[in-house]
């Protein structure tokens, strides 16, 4: 048995298409959207995402800037920046790009973004309203793994669902859009004993330890589908998954590649945040 391949290619460019034709209506107004990222860290992966936001923003026509600090910069400082973005009229969305310096936490940056600019749910009060079920920008990421199931017509409606990660970013959030779809979810970190155990129950399987080959044949129940969040760098500047893909694909019913899968929708899903804050700025 061979996995089908969960591509992010076509569901990336649905959401592209839904991007394009808000901005059309936003340049009717006067509007021009602007995306600004702040990064405080030289992480390999870091920087190839904002180097594909970049481009991306750029093919339709979102303005982009980067704010880059030094990767020991004080926490006070980036939320000065951020807070300073955020009083910006002309700046509709707000991305603190992690990881993020010593000291410096997520939570406690993230709420100098103002709620409505932030297109990554980065801030505490976002993450709150989505808890809540209340609208909210949910981190890009998470919100590409619903569209990819959603794109290939996978619903997680009364099934087992396991999320192996607890990170802010994707673990967590994801969890809670899972949750609000009605599956049934368990959340796995470092400190879960005999992980291949509970990830073996999952008929939806969500890898986002942010460790390179952590889930391997074993770790998956015959039959289920896996999505791989992972974006690692290998020493020949290529992305790698969480899943072993070779072992895996023998196995589960349906996988997402690394790259080309999460990643994609990922990068589409944060423009249109950006589009949809713009055209809620003009209100």
């Amino acid at each position: 048995m061979t996995a089908r391949s969960l591509t992010g290619k076509d569901a990336a460019a649905q959401l592209r298409t839904a991007a394009t034709q808000a901005l059309t209506e936003l340049a009717a107004a006067g509007i021009s959207a602007r995306l600004a990222v702040v990064v405080a860290t030289k992480d390999e992966s870091a920087a190839w995402y904002v180097r594909s936001l970049r481009t991306a923003t750029a093919r339709l026509g979102i303005e982009f800037e980067v704010s880059e600090l030094p990767p020991d910069m004080a926490a006070a400082r980036i939320y000065g920046e951020l807070a300073a973005l955020s009083a910006d009229a002309a700046v509709h969305g707000i991305l603190l790009q992690t990881p993020l310096p010593a000291g410096a936490t997520l939570p406690e940056l993230g709420a100098a973004i103002d709620p409505a600019k932030d297109v990554d749910g980065a801030s505490p009060l976002s993450l709150g309203r989505l808890l809540a079920g209340l609208p909210a920008f949910a981190p890009a990421t998470a919100q590409a793994v619903l569209e990819l199931l959603d794109f290939h017509g996978i619903s997680v409606a009364g099934r087992r669902a396991v999320v192996v990660g607890r990170s802010l970013v994707v673990g967590k959030p994801v969890a809670q859009l899972l949750l609000a779809r009605d599956a049934t979810v368990t959340v796995c970190h470092s400190r879960t004993p005999d992980l291949a155990a509970v990830t073996r129950e999952a008929e939806v399987l969500v890898a986002a330890a942010g460790r390179p080959g952590l889930i391997t044949a074993e770790h998956v129940r015959p039959g289920a589908v896996v999505i791989d969040v992972g974006t690692s760098v290998t020493a020949d500047g290529s992305l790698t998954g969480d899943v072993d893909a070779a072992s895996v694909s023998e196995v589960a019913g349906a996988l997402s590649p690394v790259p080309g899968g999460v990643g994609s929708v990922t990068t589409a899903q944060l423009l249109l945040n950006t589009v949809t804050a713009a055209a809620r700025s003009s209100r």
